[in-house]
């Protein structure tokens, strides 16, 4: 083999087991000048700097004066990054301990410097022990992946559901539009379909939402189903107008706010508008999807006046 092949083989191989290479030891190592090492470390960083699948550089540390591998920080998450997103999925309980475990060891793993690494995984430890899995202790990582498939291939789905309130589970012939996470569950967002003979028309012009871990069997099929592009089911807005994840037809809603904290009012409702505002308070409107707005209005007790629930009349 190439003298010069062997050299940079030797370097970085140290290098990926996280040695510092000082420039003058290696050139007294392989008996060549400084010059010559410089170019092989130039080939070595000109390598990681070409593959898309890599995530590392070779850069040099002034701090231990020689070059090491480093993460690059347009290509993978910082320290913070990742801590912030542990804390997300940890706090969000929406999976159990053998699910979760993992993701959270994987992000560690693959994105926390070494030397951060302990630091890191200290601060959610205390955390990881104390997790609580979600009671209905089920797995569905893998559906989760057939179902989005699903959405994405816009293919027609069979399920069999497990109501909340009837232990008989209910089978539907379904379109599945998106999925959606709230407050602990995840939830897929599908159209009814009229009929086994009319698969593409919905029963009803809005969506039904399901929790997903409810879903106790489902069938992915072949069929697909078309919806026009103007009509394409969008989970952002969609989100902006469902509370409590209660399905529904849109209403617009007008209510008189007489609180403090007119924020917490339009983070609670993406959608609202403030009307006007003067000593009585803020009149805000709002378009939501369903009656689980009904539930947020109450428990803002006399703080909020219902000027208009939106409600068709019967």
């Amino acid at each position: 083999m190439d003298k010069k092949v062997e050299r940079i083989i030797n370097l970085y191989n140290r290098l990926n087991d996280g040695e510092i290479l000082v420039k003058s030891d290696e050139a007294y190592r392989f008996g060549v000048n400084e010059r010559s090492i410089q170019r092989d470390l130039d080939d070595i960083r000109t390598y990681f700097a070409e593959d898309p699948e890599s995530n590392r550089e070779l850069v040099y540390d002034r701090a231990k004066h020689g070059y090491v591998l480093a993460r690059s920080q347009k290509k993978s998450l910082t320290n913070s990054e990742i801590l912030t997103v542990c804390k997300i999925l940890l706090e969000s309980r929406s999976l159990t301990r053998d699910e979760m475990f993992p993701i959270i060891d994987k992000l560690l793993q693959c994105g926390v410097q070494n030397r951060n690494h302990k630091q890191v995984a200290d601060l959610i430890r205390n955390e990881k022990f104390h997790y609580l899995e979600p009671h209905h202790g089920k797995k569905f990582l893998d559906d989760m992946w057939d179902i989005s498939s699903a959405v994405y291939e816009h293919r027609l789905m069979r399920i069999r559901y497990r109501k909340l309130k009837e232990p008989d589970k209910v089978k539907r012939l379904i379109q599945p539009v998106g999925i959606m996470f709230s407050e602990y569950y995840f939830y897929l967002c599908a159209f009814i379909s009229e009929s086994e003979e009319m698969p593409d028309v919905p029963k009803r012009p809005f969506p039904t939402i399901y929790r997903i871990d409810r879903i106790a069997e489902y069938e992915v099929l072949d069929e697909h189903f078309r919806i026009p592009y103007a009509e394409r089911f969008e989970e952002g807005e969609f989100r902006k107008r469902i509370q409590f994840m209660f399905g529904g037809e849109l209403r617009k809603i007008l209510f008189l706010y007489k609180g403090l904290s007119i924020e917490a009012v339009l983070d609670r409702l993406p959608t609202a508008e403030i009307v006007r505002h003067d000593e009585a308070g803020w009149l805000v409107s709002a378009e939501v999807y369903g009656d689980g707005v009904d539930i947020w209005l109450r428990g803002q007790g006399n703080n909020i006046e219902v000027v208009s629930d939106g409600k068709k009349n019967p």
